[in-house]
């Protein structure tokens, strides 16, 4: 299973599905939903937060939810 977590740096995907349970009301209100596209921007040094570029906007994200949200590659 692919994950946002799993992006290198630069890579582009497509959001499939994810637990509404699990992600923050926050990243829903902000566009991440699926059918968006997400671009990996840059990994904090200790490889959390993940800052992340969906579908112009600019988030960061725990990497444990990043795990949850299940991308396909562009």
């Amino acid at each position: 299973m692919l994950t946002i977590a799993t992006l290198k740096k630069g890579q582009r995907a497509t959001i499939l599905e994810f637990s509404v349970d699990v992600v923050p009301l926050k990243l829903l209100e902000m566009g991440c939903l699926p059918g968006n596209e997400v671009e990996l921007v840059q990994i904090a040094p200790f490889q959390d937060p993940l800052y992340l570029n969906i579908n112009g906007s600019h988030l960061a994200i725990r990497k444990e939810t990043a795990e949850k949200i299940e991308v396909k590659l562009i």
